[in-house]
């Protein structure tokens, strides 16, 4: 069982605390995705994982055993770099297998393991070439097929796809997706991609200056953000948020107007918090849950973007918000008409003054 547990892990420079007192749990063979904003500490947690940066304070454990002061060999873990760091001179073969020629593996033995990988990852044809024969997608798979032979007890990927074309970043992100689901390994993965967390992650792992703001399944997260910065940086495009009032509250539903926004009071469903009348908050509602419509607040067309299959409006209120109305289908509404903009009430929030979900 590969189990990781990490209690009050912090990380300083000198007097700058970059990682404040992290606890997280994986589970054996789960896939969890670090996302946040850069400098929030993703990959600093994820080198203090490896053993590549030493714990100011707490403890990390894998497999139940405390492995906070060890070197990074002794670990059982292996990391995938964002750079492919391959040695130019040697042949695919060589360059996956390098790592345990260096620890002595038998020549048979370490043979086996190199072309087991290179099955795994469809590398087979290429075994013979050097890294400058190789595209940038088959280099990254000779990258993961170095981590593969080590055969560790947990996988972690720093930003692996970042230096990937569009096309070929798809075609990866399922090539590790299928990877996982082969050999039921346990892995972390950094990115700042909002697509390979979502499509990749059993667990996401939000950092926001190194604190944990939110932890739970891409959906849960997507659907149930436990405060603004969540709910903002969960989605693409980012959820709309515009300022609001309470009016009145009656068991856990809010009545809250917004100005130049709705031109009627919306129903809100408060899932922890307590809403007072007179109370200011922000209420926020994804791109896909407004529509256009008799009875909404009046906006202007700012920009319009047709992708085929759904198009997107982004849409300046009557009362100085922004807001993205996502239509599934193509559309004849360009820059400069005017639209009536009309929330779905069941799927708007309201989160308090300090960003908490209300």
């Amino acid at each position: 069982m590969s189990t990781l547990s990490l209690r009050g892990v912090q990380k300083k420079f000198n007097k700058t605390e970059v990682i404040k007192s992290v606890d997280l749990d994986v589970e054996h063979g789960e896939f969890v995705v670090f996302v946040g904003p850069s400098g929030c500490g993703k990959s600093t947690l994820l080198r203090m994982l490896a053993g590549l940066e030493q714990v100011s304070d707490g403890a990390i454990a894998i497999d139940g055993k405390d492995v906070t002061g060890m070197m990074p060999l002794e670990r059982g873990v292996a990391m995938v770099f964002q750079s492919y760091a391959l040695y130019p001179h040697m042949s695919v073969f060589d360059n996956i297998g390098f790592g345990l020629r260096i620890q002595g593996m038998p020549k048979a033995q370490r043979r086996e393991k190199v072309l087991e990988a290179a099955r795994i990852l469809k590398l087979e044809p290429l075994l013979e070439r050097k890294p400058k024969q190789l595209s940038g997608g088959q280099r990254q798979r000779v990258a993961i097929g170095r981590a593969i032979v080590k055969s560790p007890k947990i996988f972690l990927f720093d930003e692996p796809l970042s230096n990937l074309d569009a096309e070929l970043r798809v075609q990866m992100r399922l090539e590790i997706a299928r990877l996982h689901t082969e050999l039921g390994a346990t892995m972390i993965y950094v990115t700042h991609d909002q697509v390979e967390a979502m499509t990749l992650a059993d667990k996401i792992v939000v950092l926001r200056d190194g604190l944990v703001e939110q932890v739970g399944k891409p959906i849960e997260l997507y659907e149930n953000p436990d405060n603004l910065f969540v709910a903002g940086f969960i989605g693409s495009p980012k959820m709309n948020f515009v300022a609001g009032t309470v009016k009145s509250v009656a068991g856990n539903v809010a009545v809250i107007s917004s100005a130049g926004f709705s031109a009627t009071p919306i129903s809100v469903d408060l899932r922890d918090g307590v809403a007072t009348e007179g109370q200011v908050v922000t209420l926020g509602f994804r791109p896909e849950h407004c529509d256009l419509g008799p009875g909404g607040a009046v906006g202007k067309v700012k920009v319009t973007e047709q992708l085929g299959n759904l198009s997107y409006l982004y849409v300046d209120m009557a009362g100085g918000s922004a807001v993205t109305v996502e239509q599934r289908r193509l559309t004849d509404i360009r820059p400069g008409d005017s639209v009536n903009v009309v929330p779905e009430p069941a799927h708007v929030m309201a989160f308090d003054d300090m960003g908490k979900r209300l």
